[in-house]
């Protein structure tokens, strides 16, 4: 674009895109001047620096006419001294520029040069180059450094969970239905459906049993469906199909459908998590169809069709299960069972993109408001059982948290457990590994084949019953909902004893069995239970390395005084023991077998490491005395014919006795701990509750010594140790524990409150089995672990840095446009972020704390709002008593407590950006030296300016063609994301093109362009990472040949603004000053999007883009309203000097 020469009138270019480069001055270089030789110098004849609008345009400006330095405050010309006529050598950064000491001349005014020099002595705001720093930066810098190297180390080396998953192994074979095609579904192009086949077991492809749906997760594959499915077909090939009993239920084998999904991403994309469930509601529909065709089905005659397929997804599989009941194509009554692995239910995992924030709220809000209904047959989801399993600390990917259902679904449809709780697995597993782990695999197909039932259209018993074997499989059974089976048993054995027998244990004695088998009969021990009342709060405990099945040689047994009526047999009973001898006086015993409540115990013994080690576990019974109302006594039954190394202990103890609850609040625990003495007289089971420490970001640690002698005898077990808290099920176990890390998934930030209204976190909870006969002491010692502490933010808090460092970019450009608007010098990015750490950045982080506290205190006032009345258990109405956006904001903290972190992600932040600002120099820097090798600057004109083609520019033309092309995509075609990371590419190549120019031309408006486009391209790259994923989701369909355009995303004026202030940007065009009232809003924007990015920038990340979008928007609009086309139509409204000097102040028509 060619500059109009001087003299000219035409009124051409008024268009900001036409107007010549601001950074297209003379060359002003600084330099060492001496007082005397400033005395000697003459005044130079021509004035240069900042050239006005006339000037730029060549457009000769008269006395009447409006400069639009009127309005914008833009220096007038000042003289320099002639580069050519210096002897001292060249210094850019040298020389001081002040426009409230520079000289207002115009053109062929003489300036005084001692008057000048003065000034420069005076004046405050340096040149100072983009690479220094100050000491307080550096200072900021290196402890942010250090707090991240003890976080990173934190998380990679302190708490971390044992792994003990086992390898599985199958042989896959998959059967595609290429039939699933258009005609049934408009994804059949992108997505596929596989049938798993076990090889060598059963190759059939027709379909013949139950029909389970795998749903993989984010980049998932299909094939990740054959562990559980190999599972299922080897147990039923080994076991199920030899027990007649579980056929006559009803058990057959389960056909596993698995969906390819060419590893979409559907963390990042709502749009794609949305087309996941209708394809798959459509598959559902094409999969109860196989069951109809008599060509692809094998089904027995007699057997009712299936009308529902049992779900397992994995990952953000499981939230497209839970959107699949909530689209209008979903198949009423098709699903009814539900298991998710690692699924992030409670939130988004990111909330870069807008769709996926969206999809969330409405799925989980769908879910509450059908639980929310009084009566069942208004409830949509009321024969839905939905259970939702998490992998614990080694899951990396997700926080465990998120895969809380307490938000969602009441107790009675769902739960949420850990990997850790579940019966015989004992081991945490990580985002990939819970879908391979042998352990769990087995738990997992066991429970679905107790839930099958081929003999119902569903496929599936009742939902209270499916939730009663759930239950029973996943959880400890040592939960509050654990159901006591017992009851409901029938007496199934008779003992006769005499009434004499020294067999019946003292009251209130404990029965301690060192050995089995020590007789040559079977050998009953008794003890008598207390009555009911004696002793509020009574439990029996028993404990045993034995299992406690019908093939064990110990059997527990609890029993009532059953006399024979006359013509009653004894033979209706399954077991009749008779040990009274010769006696006459015998006393008869109808009892009931215990072991169906036996709880498993991983074993703890001296050589016990983890409790998932290959070692036969311990069985644990635990019963209130309310339980054992109906029975008299609980006999323990020897029936080892030879001794054998087994041992029993039992007992009736008082939770009085054997509970501890400590009173004492989180800030004396932190800094104290708590120590816990257990005498040598303690029950074989001991609590300590601890209800203050209920947060997931606290870790602790603790050891267990033992005091006092040694006995006589030998130790039946070392102590073995249960952590938990109540919601979720989360519960670890150590064996042969003397030190143990401690660590809960309890209440977390940013999740939503528990529907109850109530609090859902109990606090930690731990359990102490020891071996009672043992004559020492335990000492229980917890101590904080901070370093171990700090690496619990990386899971919780990850997300913060892709907000946080934002703030301080704001801070940093407010400070620089302040500074910019009364000095004209736009000062480096490094130098504005100095004075924010002596003055607004420290302030606002005190601002947000207080708020931090304010929000966490409010939360903590919901949290313990107690229930309105009796009916909200039953009805489950909390939607409009519970505002589930309520830890939304800020820290999604619900403890004051852990208001110190917003100081601590603000330094860190302010470490990210230092860092951040001098990657960006080092890189644009270098491509700078590189551009300048290969292509040259152009010479300058006569007057000694440069031409447009030093700025490498395009012509204007090209640039209308290019910016209308990139419109026309992002409305069309492609997602303003990508038209986003274009913009950035090409302000990055301003930058570099800015600094080759400062290089050629030391001049004050290079120095000033340079550091505004740098600081842009800060702001900018900190946006891009919320845009990329949505660029990924994009480019990853036209790798699988998808190339329908997204139905969001092609909104062109979430991008417009950047668009026109990157192509002003492109032309060299120097924000003008504002020195009116005016430039208030440029500093309320950016304390706005300060704002923004510290209390909302978590939760709803995809806003910081359309805020920042609006700021470009303000910014382009100054470089409009530098024009004389603006101003000329709004002088008389902006203009508050305007005077009579105006000459047309009449209306025109």
């Amino acid at each position: 674009m060619r500059r109009r020469p001087s003299g000219s009138t035409s009124d051409d270019g008024d268009s900001p895109l036409q107007e010549p480069l601001d950074a297209f001055e003379p060359d002003i270089e600084s330099h060492v001047w001496s007082e005397q030789q400033e005395q000697q110098r003459q005044p130079s004849s021509e004035a240069v620096g900042w050239v006005d609008e006339g000037q730029r345009g060549g457009v000769q400006q008269d006395s009447n006419h409006q400069s639009p330095s009127r309005f914008f405050g833009k220096p007038q010309a000042q003289d320099w001294p002639s580069s050519s006529s210096s002897k001292g050598p060249i210094n850019l950064f040298d020389d001081a520029f002040s426009g409230s000491d520079s000289s207002s001349m115009r053109d062929g005014t003489n300036v005084n040069l001692d008057g000048m020099a003065d000034a420069q002595r005076r004046r405050k705001n340096r040149l100072t180059s983009p690479w220094t720093t100050s000491l307080s930066t550096v200072i900021a810098t290196l402890a942010s450094a250090l707090l991240v190297y003890i976080i990173v180390q934190s998380f990679l080396t302190r708490q971390l969970d044992p792994k003990g998953c086992e390898l599985s192994y199958m042989r896959p074979a998959f059967a595609k239905y290429s039939d699933f095609d258009t005609e049934h579904t408009r994804f059949a192009s992108k997505y596929s459906l596989y049938l798993y086949r076990e090889g060598g077991i059963d190759e059939d492809t027709r379909v013949k049993g139950i029909p389970v749906l795998f749903i993989p997760g984010n980049a998932g594959s299909y094939k990740q469906v054959r562990p559980l499915a190999a599972e299922a077909a080897n147990y039923y090939h080994d076991v199920i199909r030899h027990d007649e009993g579980a056929l006559r239920e009803g058990k057959r084998t389960l056909d596993f459908f698995s969906v390819d999904f060419n590893e979409d991403i559907t963390a990042f994309h709502g749009q794609t998590l949305l087309d996941q469930a209708e394809y798959l509601n459509e598959a559902i529909s094409f999969i109860l169809s196989l069951y109809h065709d008599p060509n692809r089905s094998l089904r027995e005659s007699g057997l009712p069709d299936p009308s529902s397929v049992m779900i397992i997804g994995h990952s953000m599989g499981g939230i497209v299960a839970r959107t699949m009941l909530t689209m209008p194509n979903y198949r009423v009554n098709s699903i009814n069972t539900i298991i998710t692995l690692s699924a992030p239910h409670g939130r988004a995992p990111v909330s870069f993109d807008a769709e996926i924030v969206k999809t969330y709220s409405t799925i989980n809000k769908y879910w509450r408001d059908a639980h929310s209904q009084q009566w069942a047959n208004k409830n949509p989801l009321w024969h839905v059982t939905l259970v939702s399993i998490a992998g614990g600390g080694l899951d990396t990917m997700v926080p465990s948290e998120y895969a809380s259902l307490s938000s969602i679904v009441p107790e009675t449809h769902g739960f949420t457990v850990f990997t850790s709780s579940i019966p015989n697995v004992w081991t945490g597993m990580d985002h990939l590994a819970i879908m391979w782990c042998d352990q769990f695999r087995k738990s997992v197909i066991r429970a679905l084949y107790d839930v099958a039932d081929v003999r119902r259209p569903s496929q599936t018993q009742p939902r209270a019953e499916r939730m009663r074997v759930f239950r029973r499989r996943f959880l400890t059974g040592m939960e509050d909902v654990a159901e006591k089976l017992l009851p409901q048993q029938e007496p199934r054995a008779i003992l006769t004893l005499e009434d004499s027998s020294n067999a019946i244990v003292a009251q209130g004695e404990r029965l301690i069995l060192r050995e089995l088998g020590v007789a040559t009969n079977a050998r009953i021990h008794l003890l008598p239970i207390p009555p009911q009342g004696t002793n509020e709060g009574t439990k029996f405990s028993l404990l045993t390395n034995q299992a406690l099945d019908d093939d064990s040689v110990l059997e527990v047994m609890f029993c009532s005084v059953f006399p024979l009526q006359s013509g009653q047999s004894a033979d209706l009973f399954s077991m009749n023991m008779e040990l009274s001898g010769d006696s006459a006086r015998s006393t008869r015993l109808a009892c009931k077998n215990g072991g169906v409540d036996a709880i498993l115990l991983p074993a703890s013994t001296s050589e016990s490491r983890y409790p998932f080690d290959h070692a036969p576990p311990f069985s644990y019974l635990q019963y209130d005395l309310e339980d054992l109302a109906e029975h008299q006594f609980v006999a323990v039954v020897d029936k080892a014919k030879e001794p054998i190394a087994s041992w029993v202990t039992a007992e009736f103890s008082a939770n009085s006795a054997s509970n501890i609850r400590s009173h004492a609040g989180l800030r004396t625990l932190l800094t104290a701990g708590l120590d816990v003495h257990l005498s040598s007289s303690r029950s074989i089971v001991n609590e300590v509750k601890i209800p203050a420490l209920y947060s997931g970001l606290l870790s602790y640690k603790i050891s267990i010594a033992k005091q006092g002698q040694d006995s006589s005898s030998p130790e039946l077990f070392t102590p073995l140790l249960r952590q938990y808290v109540s919601e979720p099920y989360e519960s670890k176990f150590f064996v042969n524990v003397k030190e143990a890390d401690i660590n809960i998934h309890g209440v977390a930030p940013y999740m939503p409150p528990p529907l109850q209204g109530i609090s859902a976190a109990q606090g930690l909870s731990l359990q102490i089995w020891s071996d009672p006969s043992s004559e020492k002491s335990l000492v229980l010692s917890l101590k904080l672990d901070l370093i171990g502490s700090l690496g619990k933010l990386v899971m919780r808090y990850r997300t913060v840095f892709a907000a946080f460092p934002l703030l301080v970019v704001a801070l940093v450009l407010r400070r620089q446009f302040s500074v910019y608007d009364e000095s004209d010098i736009f000062i480096p990015f490094s130098e504005a972020l100095d004075h924010c750490l002596r003055t607004s950045l420290p302030i606002l982080v005190m601002a947000l704390s207080f708020l931090a506290m304010s929000l966490a205190n409010a939360a903590q006032k919901s949290r313990h709002v107690a229930p309105l009345g009796p009916l909200d258990a039953v009805r489950n109405a909390t939607e409009s008593a519970t505002d589930f956006t309520q830890n939304d904001l800020l820290l999604g903290s619900q403890d004051p407590f852990f208001w110190f972190l917003v100081p601590l992600f603000g330094l860190i932040s302010v470490g990210v950006c230092v860092l951040m600002n001098y990657v960006i120099l080092i890189v644009t820097h270098v491509l700078a030296f590189a551009y300048s090798r290969i292509r040259s600057i152009s010479p300058k004109t006569e007057d000694g300016k440069r031409t447009a083609a030093a700025f490498a520019v395009s012509s204007l033309r090209q640039r209308i063609i290019i910016t209308a092309f990139l419109v026309l995509l992002v409305s069309t075609v492609i997602p303003y994301q990508f038209a986003y990371m274009v913009l950035c590419i090409i302000q990055l190549a301003t930058s570099i093109r800015a600094i080759r120019l400062l290089w050629e031309a030391h001049t004050c408006a290079n120095y000033n362009f340079v550091n505004y486009v740098h600081s842009l391209l800060i702001l900018m790259l900190w946006v891009l990472p919320i845009n990329l994923p949505v660029l990924v989701v994009w480019v990853h369909n036209l790798a699988v040949h998808w190339l329908t355009p997204f139905s969001s995303h092609h909104n062109i004026l979430s991008v417009m603004p950047f668009i026109l202030l990157v192509e002003t940007l492109s032309t060299g065009r120097m924000i003008p000053r504002v020195t009116t009232r005016v430039h208030y809003i440029t500093n309320i924007l950016l304390i706005v999007i300060a704002l923004y990015a510290a209390v909302y920038g978590v939760s709803y990340a995809y806003l910081l883009h359309h805020v920042v979008n609006v700021f470009s928007a303000w910014l382009f609009g100054l470089h409009v309203a530098e024009s004389r086309f603006f101003l000329q139509g709004l002088r008389h409204v902006l203009d508050e000097e305007s005077t009579s000097n105006n000459r047309d102040t009449k209306k025109r028509p």
